[in-house]
């Protein structure tokens, strides 16, 4: 079973950089379609990015791709979200979760969630 840890989230200014990582344990990310999520209180939780690399799957969400890059380290086994340009929008609990293992592609389900790392922007 695959453990995330997301962590790098913090309190911003608007415009300011911040870059998530997700360490797993347990498992190899490269066998697995991870996605990043984020939840603002009240709204409904949005997939913000997703990097499957066996079967080629990526995606970044319309409102944050000229902003937000997915990436991953398999060496160390990290996804990581870096976020420039960040807006008070983009305050969120960020998540990452993965697949099962050898499910790849960036649709449901993802059953493997971490706790999340709360990101604030504000002026």
């Amino acid at each position: 079973q695959v453990r995330l840890a997301e962590s790098g989230g913090g309190s911003v200014q608007p415009g300011d950089s911040l870059r998530l990582s997700c360490a797993a344990s347990g498992g190899t990310l490269a066998w697995y379609g991870i996605g990043w999520f984020r939840q603002a209180p009240g709204k409904d939780r949005e997939m913000i990015a997703c990097l499957s690399e066996i079967d080629g799957f990526t995606y970044v969400a319309d409102s944050v791709k000229d902003r937000f890059t997915i990436s991953r380290d398999n060496y160390k086994n990290t996804i990581y979200l870096q976020m420039n340009s960040l807006k008070p929008e983009d305050t969120a609990v960020y998540y990452c979760a993965s697949k099962r293992l050898q499910q790849y592609g960036c649709y449901p389900p993802f059953v493997y969630w971490g706790q999340g790392t709360q990101v604030t922007v504000s002026s």
